[in-house]
């Protein structure tokens, strides 16, 4: 049975992690969001979020991205390669319905592991 938890190994927690996808990245943008990830040594992929409060003022709009992009990538977990992804909003995400931000994101990981897998 394929457990849809998202426990803490899938998710990318400290500077070194981070900075790890910053410096040879593979990004997917759109004028919402931008995806930035690259290859882990791992057998899973993880979730990391940068979401600036200069570009995403408050704080119920942030965590609404965050819990919409963990919730998606919770689900499709499995189905994923082993990357690491780095979550980063724009301004104009919060004007964007639940539905639309979650396709957005859907477009952008499909981006990514075509780019990947060449």
């Amino acid at each position: 049975m394929i457990k849809l938890t998202f426990p803490r190994e899938l998710r990318l927690l400290t500077p070194f992690d981070f900075s790890y996808v910053f410096q040879e990245p593979i990004r997917a943008g759109s004028p919402f969001l931008t995806l930035v990830t690259r290859k882990n040594n791992l057998a899973h992929p993880r979730l990391g979020f940068a979401i600036a409060k200069k570009q995403v003022k408050r704080a119920h709009e942030r965590n609404r991205i965050k819990r919409l992009a963990k919730e998606y990538f919770r689900h499709r977990q499995h189905q994923l390669p082993g990357i690491d992804f780095i979550l980063m909003a724009r301004q104009p995400v919060i004007e964007l319905s639940n539905q639309q931000l979650v396709s957005i994101l859907d477009g952008l990981c499909q981006r990514i592991i075509t780019k990947q897998m060449v």
